[in-house]
Formats: C-alpha cells, structure tokens, sequence
C-alpha cells in the first residue's frame, strides 16, 4: 500500500467527550450528548457551505434579522440544523439564537438542563465571496429553581457561568474548536472518515512578542470614530523596531482562531455610531472570551473582563478586546490613562 499509513486509533471528537465524561463518575452525559447533536449540525452547515456556490445556497432572502443585518440563504439553513439538532438533543431547555428576536423553548417531551447561545453563522456576509466563516456557542446550565414554563431571563446569566463553549470555522478546512474542564481542544474535519479529529490539542495562545508573528486585528476603516485611547493604542503598534501586522478578515470566528493561533489582539471597540459596541454579548462575545481564556489569553470590555457582563437582553453588544494578555493589558493601561 502506498503513501501515510491510515492511523487507527485516532482520537475523534466523539471519543473524546466521552473520555471527559468518564473522568466524573456521576456525569450522566447530557453534555457530551449536546456536544454529539453540535457537531451533527456543524457536519450539516459545512457540507453547505462547500456546495453554496454549486446549489444556489449564495445570496439573501430578501429579508431582514432582529440586528438589522441582510439574512443570507444559508443563514436561515444553519440556523434551522442548529435549533432542530439542539431541541432533538434532549439537553436543552432554552436556545438564544442570533436569528430570534425571542429564546426558543424546547418542550417538555425534548426539554434538558443546558441553555445554548449562539450564531448559527457568523460572518456570513463573507459567503459569496468565498472568505472563512463560521458558527459560534456557549452553553449553561438552567437555574436549580428554574421551572417551566422557563422565565426568558434565565438565559441572561454572566459569561463566568459557562459550562462550555465552542466555535467552528469553515476554511481551507473545517474545525471545531472546544473548551471546557479550563482546556481548549482543536478537532479538524477528515472528509475521508466524516469524522472531526483531535489535532490541535490543549491550545494555548502565545504571549505577547513569542508568537510566530506580531499582529493586531481591528477594522481601521472605522479610525475616525475610535475613543482616542484606541486610537493611541493602534498608532503605538506601528512604529518601532518591531511594528505589529495588521490582519482582518471581517468574520470574528477566523479572527479570532488566528489570533489564538498566533498571538496577539482582536479588537472590536465602541465607536460614535455603536456606542454600545457591536458584538452580541450572549453567543458572539462570552464563548470567544471564554475559549481565549481558557487558552490562557485574556478578553476585556475596555474595563472588565467580557466574563463579569450582566447581559440585560438577549442581543445586548458591547466591545470587545481579546487576545495575548499582555497585549489586552497594553489596551487596558492605555484606556485607563484617558479615562
């Protein structure tokens, strides 16, 4: 037989939940039966996403999202592989989708213990040209003395609550990348076997200068309208011996990766016309922040770690600084100086 010998005893995501949930014994496996059900959807989407192009699957549908943004065909695809795996699951009791304007109950039949966040396709403006996309989550846990028919604010719980969160990102591959147990895990599609594989394990974000580049991400087209301590931050990076590279790409989920991958910061701050920010707190800015830190980089508001925000909405924004945390710590001293 010619070329790489096929390795037969790889370690698949599938496995791989398991082997966490065989570490607590009274673990009854909900969660790693959630996991299951994502990554059927993320499966789904990227299987779309590849034949976008092919079947018609590129464009809008003429309508219009809850955040006012254009819904793309294969928004609403993703959207609905999501809510259909998740409330088939038997894990969920409430969704928060980036395409609702309200939670999406699960009844009592399918009804679990876990409430799911997330962007069902992120970036997706990005589709017909072809550029990385992805999907984003974070789960919880229902309050103890939650009963139904569940109260809408018991998904509006701090970032620090998280039980996991994930992301996956359709590129020149498609990977799914977990954290949970205060680990981050990268698992990376093989087409031949159908299967996500286990080949970025335990990741971990370098520090500030030890990355294999030093870069910064941020959308300058907005420069004329930063606070003056971004802007002062950005400007400091491009002059010394060793300026920083500039990367962005406009879908946080392939930012993010890079920068996590590489080191460095991702920014998306507050400007004159979002004051509030941008990103969506719930399933965009907790599940980034809690996949950064838990790859030992850091994530910030401009005055608090991303993880302490009380969302007082489901699709509440706010800015956002993640990345290597000596670089995030560099923003922080700089923002409080022109406080």
């Amino acid at each position: 037989m010619s070329g790489q010998p096929i390795d037969t005893n790889c370690m698949t995501l599938t496995r791989f939940v398991l082997a966490e949930q065989r570490k607590y014994p009274t673990a009854a496996g909900n969660l790693s039966q959630l996991l299951t059900s994502i990554q059927s959807a993320v499966k789904a989407i990227s299987a779309a996403v590849r034949r976008a192009g092919i079947a018609n699957l590129g464009g809008a549908v003429g309508d219009v999202n809850v955040q006012g943004e254009d819904v793309q065909k294969l928004d609403v695809l993703s959207n609905e592989l999501f809510i259909n795996m998740l409330r088939s699951s038997y894990t969920c009791c409430m969704l928060v989708s980036e395409e609702n304007e309200t939670v999406i109950e699960v009844d009592t039949v399918h009804c679990g213990k876990y409430i799911v966040t997330f962007d069902p396709l992120d970036g997706s403006s990005n589709i017909d040209c072809l550029v990385s996309i992805g999907s984003i989550w974070g789960i919880f846990k229902k309050p103890d003395d939650a009963v139904y028919p569940f109260d809408p604010k018991i998904a509006l719980q701090k970032g620090t609550n998280m039980v996991s969160a994930g992301y996956a990102l359709y590129g020149s591959a498609t990977m799914m990348v977990i954290s949970q147990n205060n680990e981050v895990n990268g698992f990376m599609l093989d087409p031949s076997i159908g299967e996500f594989v286990l080949t970025d394990p335990k990741m971990t974000i370098p520090k500030a200068g030890a990355g294999k580049k030093n870069l910064y991400s941020i959308n300058e087209g907005y420069e004329n309208k930063w606070e003056p301590a971004v802007l002062e931050y950005v400007k400091s990076k491009k002059v010394g011996p060793k300026p920083y590279g500039a990367r962005y790409i406009g879908s946080m989920v392939a930012d993010v990766h890079r920068t996590i991958k590489y080191g460095g910061v991702f920014m998306y701050p507050k400007t004159t016309d979002a004051p509030m920010g941008k990103l969506r707190v719930l399933y965009e800015c907790f599940p980034m922040a809690y996949i950064v830190e838990n790859a030992g980089g850091k994530a910030s508001d401009g005055t608090k770690p991303i993880l302490e925000i009380e969302p007082t909405g489901l699709h509440v924004r706010s800015p956002i600084f993640l990345g290597s945390s000596d670089d995030v710590d560099d923003i922080l001293a700089i923002m409080e100086k022109h406080a």
